[in-house]
């Protein structure tokens, strides 16, 4: 039943509470409200709720106090009727505020009572405070009941105190001490507002400098992180690290599009000679259209290899690159590669002295596509005459690792550092005239990381290179 009850609460507060919510932020969004404007409003409203909370306690206190004062009157009463004879009760004891009643406890007798004068009755008394009907006046009224002995019998002595002049005196002081609460709290919201606003000025110094920040400025322009560190110094420092993340990206991608242009300018440059030639006296010299023919169609194969590495690299930045994994063997690929490299090398004495079976979880035809890679390279990078070697062999504990071993140019430290850069060439391999886009080894890389492998790379200049790929066998299963 409570839980109904608690649900049917909640259903009712969701469809009244929520709209409500909703429209508030609605009309609210149609205000441009600044942050220093913002912390000023909960700055007065922290000291309106506070100030009115100061000012009930400050009332309690005040009132609290005067009756203790009442208190100790009362006692002082009670103190001097002991001290003299019976007969002294009938005294009346004028005191400002402080009206009393002594009866006998054993048969109630009435000695003394001034309470009279003060119009109260049981009708009209109601938490203390008494309303005169007649005159539509108050009273605020307290009370205290004591218990008296003198000569043997006992008394009981009700004291009344009338606290309304205290009730005015502290109305009298209190708008006093709200007017000077306002003209504190005042001082305090425009002293506050400049403080806020000299907090918040490295924001506005932020703001203008990411506001000139262009294509041009991106290497220059920073954000100031200089004096105390806060919470605004570190998110300029996160902002100026994203801004180095920015500018990185976006010199690579200048970058790679200055090397796709000029990878595809020469092939283009190619085709438009021979379409020209051809056009002039092809058609009727046979040489010429063959080896215009040929010509063409060479550019164009390295133009559509060009093409889909590019379009294998964009797949991979923007995350859309899809591989399908299983499990096969990975020897038989291999195996076939060998074959295939020693009918298109047969100048290169071809090694495989260790062909073992290892099984491997991953896309077959990328895998494959990255060994031929290593492959290419070795043949690409090596003299008629010398050797490749390729290995495919399963550790101990099962990882698969193959190597593609040759004892061609080999690389100089300087170009073991960049070789999976992106359209990397050394100026050796440059001034040699080996042809190459320089987007091989950084595809291949891109796909043996695809299956958390590693690899490893061991060259000396003019003796020869080495790639030592690991397949780890947690990722196979």
């Amino acid at each position: 039943m409570s839980n109904k009850f608690i649900e049917s609460i909640r259903k009712i507060l969701i469809k009244t509470i929520l709209p409500f919510r909703k429209k508030k932020e609605q009309w609210l969004s149609n205000f441009r409200l600044s942050i220093v404007f913002r912390i000023s409003v909960n700055y007065l409203k922290l000291l309106l709720t506070h100030g009115i909370l100061f000012m009930i306690v400050f009332f309690l206190l005040f009132m609290y106090e005067e009756k203790q004062d009442f208190d100790k009157m009362a006692g002082k009463i009670i103190d001097s009727i002991s001290q003299e004879e019976q007969a002294a009760i009938k005294n009346p004891y004028v005191l400002q505020g402080l009206t009393m009643k002594i009866t006998s406890k054993e048969d109630g007798t009435e000695l003394y009572n001034d309470i009279a004068y003060l119009p109260i009755s049981d009708k009209d008394f109601y938490h203390g405070i008494h309303y005169d009907r007649k005159s539509d006046d108050y009273k605020l009224v307290t009370t205290k009941i004591a218990e008296l002995y003198l000569d043997g019998i006992e008394y009981q002595m009700e004291f009344q105190y009338d606290m309304t002049s205290s009730y005015g005196e502290f109305f009298d002081l209190l708008w006093k001490v709200v007017l000077l609460y306002l003209i504190l709290m005042s001082m305090i919201i425009h002293k506050g507002k400049n403080n806020v606003e000299k907090l918040f000025e490295p924001l506005r110094i932020m703001s203008a400098t990411a506001n000139r920040l262009t294509a041009n400025n991106l290497h220059s322009e920073r954000l100031n992180v200089e004096g105390t560190k806060n919470e605004l110094k570190d998110l300029a420092t996160v902002i100026n690290a994203m801004l180095d993340r920015i500018e990185t990206s976006y010199e690579s991608q200048k970058q790679f599009v200055s090397d796709a242009s000029h990878e595809l300018r020469t092939p283009i440059a190619v085709i438009q000679g021979y379409a020209n030639l051809l056009n002039r006296w092809g058609t009727d010299n046979k040489e010429v259209l063959q080896e215009s023919i040929e010509a063409i169609q060479n550019e164009s194969r390295s133009m559509q290899e060009l093409v889909e590495k590019l379009l294998f690299l964009s797949r991979h930045d923007k995350k859309t690159l899809k591989l399908k994994k299983k499990l096969f063997n990975m020897r038989p690929i291999v195996e076939d590669m060998v074959k295939e490299t020693k009918l298109v090398a047969s100048k290169r004495i071809i090694n495989s002295p260790i062909l073992e079976d290892v099984i491997v979880y991953g896309d077959k035809q990328s895998l494959k596509q990255a060994i031929r890679i290593f492959i290419d390279n070795a043949v690409k990078y090596s003299r008629e005459g010398d050797e490749i070697t390729i290995m495919c062999q399963r550790m101990e504990d099962g990882d698969c690792v193959i190597t593609v071993k040759d004892t061609g140019i080999g690389m100089t430290r300087n170009d073991v550092d960049h070789i999976f850069d992106r359209f990397y060439r050394s100026d050796y391999v440059r001034n040699q005239n080996i042809t190459g886009h320089g987007l091989g080894l950084s595809l291949a890389r891109l796909i043996i990381m695809a299956h958390t492998g590693k690899i490893k790379v061991r060259s000396q200049f003019k003796k020869g290179t080495s790639f030592i790929i690991t397949l780890p066998k947690r990722s196979f299963y």
